[in-house]
């Protein structure tokens, strides 16, 4: 990758990235506020970004059709597994390089759905709101109700410079729940992996999952999932390692898996494929920008996105301090006048008691986080 990465940077851009790097390496704080420059700049706001939750709903929706606690969980791990190219490698696919996206604004909307069908059943919604400008947070929810799985999140970055990499130590956590036909509900706490992007030096940024993440069934399954990933000197791009391993209670093998998150893997025991995200996506059906309102995400960065797009950096540019420099005002207003901003679909509780209660299982670290709860006022999709 590092031989043609240099080519990343536009030539009449180099000198701003070089720039840019050497404000990264004496920067302190949090890089979420820094400016980047234009040209690594993505068209698409974070606010989207839950939809890569959903983009094979047919997996999301495969959970439910799980007929023990153990099948179950192995379908959430698939589908957890199945999430990871989306988020984290697609633009890198697409753009040739990691791009920074757009730093959403308070109160930013992005709504859209996946259609029902023969194999997944319903409808399968999104609904997503930005409920915070500083630090940014996102909360989201998705489901198929006529599945009974529903997946509740919130996530944030906290971002800083080391070793010549970015590092993203994701905040938050989702919550999926399945009604079961019993009348019972299962839940699965789902931990957010961290995340290093590396290829800085050439021009040519791209994302690396590192450390662990975890997915904690109220049934007592747990998946632990290792992000491996390329070192400096050995290894290979996105390889993971994840055991599935059974209630105290339950006297079986835990079960291995192994592969590379953004192709394929496979049960170490049995040689089975176990996820395959080799074939198309499925995109998410969202309002034309004409028809949505001026919160929504695609409304909203019109302008920046299409400059971006074409190349037109100084309109993209021009757009995006226009939307910042209302924003700022708002908070002034809002300052003034002793009044705050009002969430429109979430409500925010300090302590999310799925959190602590399946948290303890595993020994969650931190013991707590606080969680937004949604309210079920979603538009009619």
């Amino acid at each position: 990758m590092s031989e043609q990465a240099g080519e990343a940077v536009p030539a009449a851009q180099k000198s701003s990235w070089t720039t840019f790097l050497k404000s990264l390496a004496g920067f302190t704080g949090d890089l979420s506020a820094m400016t980047a420059p234009p040209f690594i700049l993505s068209p698409t706001s974070l606010t989207e970004f839950p939809a890569y939750w959903c983009e094979r709903p047919e997996l999301f929706a495969a959970i439910a059709d799980g007929k023990t606690d153990q099948a179950r969980a192995l379908a959430v791990l698939k589908w957890f597994i199945s999430t990871l190219k989306g988020q984290y490698t697609s633009r890198n696919e697409s753009m040739g390089s990691e791009k920074k996206p757009l730093n959403p604004v308070l109160g930013e909307l992005f709504y859209g759905y996946w259609p029902a069908n023969a194999v997944r059943g319903g409808k399968t919604t999104l609904v997503v709101e930005q409920v915070s400008h500083h630090p940014p947070i996102t909360a989201y929810r998705i489901e198929n109700l006529e599945k009974g799985v529903i997946l509740t999140g919130h996530s944030a970055q906290k971002t800083s410079f080391s070793g010549g990499s970015i590092i993203v130590n994701q905040v938050g956590h989702a919550v999926l729940t399945v009604s079961l036909p019993s009348g019972e509900t299962e839940e699965y706490l789902i931990t957010l992996p961290r995340l290093r992007i590396d290829g800085l030096w050439y021009g040519s940024p791209y994302i690396e999952l590192a450390e662990t993440s975890y997915i904690q069934s109220s049934t007592g399954w747990l998946s632990t999932i290792e992000y491996k990933g390329k070192g400096y000197f050995s290894g290979k791009s996105h390889t993971f390692k994840a055991t599935l391993t059974p209630p105290s209670h339950i006297h079986t093998s835990p079960h291995v898996i192994e592969g590379t998150w953004n192709t394929t893997s496979k049960e170490s025991h049995s040689g089975a494929i176990f996820h395959d995200v080799t074939s198309p996506k499925e995109e998410i059906t969202v309002a034309p920008v004409e028809h949505q309102g001026e919160w929504e995400s695609r409304k909203l960065w019109y302008g920046v996105a299409k400059g971006i797009r074409e190349g037109d950096f100084e309109s993209a540019a021009t757009f995006k301090g226009k939307i910042e420099n209302e924003q700022r005002q708002r908070r002034r207003d809002e300052s003034a006048g002793g009044t705050t901003w009002e969430l429109k679909h979430f409500k925010h509780l300090e302590h999310d008691p799925v959190y602590e209660r399946l948290g303890k299982l595993f020994k969650a670290n931190p013991p707590t986080e606080d969680v937004y709860v949604y309210l079920g006022n979603g538009p009619q999709f």
